[in-house]
């Protein structure tokens, strides 16, 4: 992924100065956009119950770690998240930010020793509204706002960026709030799922091209035409299919794909639109490399689409959820702990713990006053650190991990292979490469 970055940070022919940048963050905004699609139309997550862990106290107790109480005057830290939008319900990201709050307090001595006091706000996944939240934010005069899930993630982040106050997101779908190099800190790659993810599973497959099956939306198109010379880069070739949401018989489709050279193949949608291209390609006999982004496996796929199909599909993943990952049992020890009828299992809940976590071990060694200047160069300053919640990746917000996009604070991403029942077996961090000073 470092190349990916030199290879959106230079010149090229043709292109006037300063062009590339504009490109690549461009394209980063259309990504946000296009997974904000899939997301809402896919409207959910993962909700086995049966890998709902029933809890160990002894287990709980031990991934907490010891009890280091922050005392004095509180901190006030916002959170806005769509909550309980009209499309999904997302309000678990406040009850996980709860949680996470009180584990942090009670044994990670709060921010700078002061405990963290929330201020919350439900955006709706209205414009009108995430707008209305970031001003009540400002008002309510906090050091900083960590963001949830959004649909509206420019309109929390313009006013906020306009008053100075640092925003922490685990993604962002805006060119603005990816731009920015002042008070904005993302935690994820965001091209690790389109671009890292196909290159990676394609290597180790000795393959020499991708053939994405994408939903076919208005910012598909000019996304990949974008991000094609990052595969080209790497001696792969890319081939897109878009095709409608909703086309329930995608066998045609598929068909002219197995019966090609397709190198390997990534499915990218919701998971209703991956359902149909899962079973085309096994009524078509495909049985050659996949791969999916994570919203593509869900309950209904598990039971849509037989096991002896997604087994071996190589996904991306936001936490190692269900694995015996040290990092991911505090997560686990922290909802247990201090949350109530929390789902671990979805993705929204870990990405929720992982930006709160990142945001207070962010502030490691802060002394003195509180306000948005000091919590903006505290995490400025920072080392590179290890990301809570998830063993083998790193962050560190200097605006170094790509420089075109300054907001970024992380490389790579994390990648696992699915068993005979779609669910994910061991994880692995792709990408990663140190964030230099």
């Amino acid at each position: 992924m470092r190349e990916l970055g030199i290879l959106f940070g230079r010149s090229t022919r043709g292109s006037r100065p300063g062009a590339p940048i504009t490109v690549r963050l461009s394209a980063l905004g259309a990504l946000g956009a296009l997974a904000a699609s899939i997301f809402l139309a896919g409207c959910g997550g993962d909700d086995d119950t049966d890998s709902k862990p029933a809890g160990d106290p002894a287990a709980s107790t031990a991934a907490l770690g010891p009890v280091a109480k922050a005392t004095g005057e509180p901190v006030k830290i916002g959170v806005i998240s769509d909550g309980q939008g009209p499309a999904a319900d997302l309000s678990y990201e406040f009850e996980v930010a709860d949680a996470t709050v009180k584990f942090l307090n009670e044994h990670r001595s709060g921010i700078a020793g002061r405990p963290i006091k929330l201020v919350q706000c439900e955006a709706l996944a209205d414009p009108a509204k995430a707008t209305d939240c970031a001003n009540r934010m400002i008002e309510e005069d906090v050091a900083a706002v960590v963001v949830g899930s959004s649909g509206a993630g420019e309109q929390i982040w313009e006013p906020l960026h306009e008053a100075h106050v640092p925003v922490m997101f685990y993604t962002a779908n805006g060119a603005g709030s990816l731009g920015d190099p002042e008070s904005t800190f993302i935690l994820s790659d965001q091209f690790f799922p389109l671009v890292t993810l196909p290159i990676q599973v394609a290597k180790e497959n000795n393959a020499k091209k991708v053939t994405v099956i994408a939903i076919d939306l208005p910012v598909t198109t000019g996304l990949y035409q974008v991000t094609r010379p990052a595969f080209e880069a790497q001696g792969v070739a890319l081939d897109v299919v878009q095709i409608p949401a909703g086309t329930a018989d995608m066998t045609p489709q598929m068909q002219r794909i197995a019966s090609g050279d397709p190198g390997i193949v990534q499915v990218v949608g919701s998971d209703a639109f991956c359902i149909s291209a899962f079973n085309g390609l096994r009524a078509v006999g495909y049985d050659g490399p996949l791969a999916a982004i994570a919203h593509c496996i869900t309950d209904a796929t598990r039971a849509a689409v037989p096991g002896d199909f997604l087994e071996g599909m190589t996904i991306t993943a936001t936490a190692p959820i269900g694995s015996d990952d040290p990092e991911i049992a505090v997560f686990n020890a922290v909802v247990e702990t201090y949350g109530k009828d929390i789902d671990v299992t979805e993705a929204g809940a870990a990405a929720m713990f992982i930006t709160f976590a990142a945001f207070q071990n962010a502030l490691e060694g802060l002394t003195g006053d509180i306000t948005p200047a000091t919590v903006t160069a505290a995490i400025k300053g920072m080392p590179e650190k290890d990301l809570p919640g998830v063993t083998g990746l790193r962050f560190r917000c200097n605006g170094k991990a790509y420089p075109e996009s300054p907001a970024e604070c992380a490389r790579g991403g994390l990648l696992t292979t699915l068993d005979a029942k779609g669910k994910p077996t061991t994880y692995k961090a792709v990408g990663v490469t140190p964030i230099e000073d």
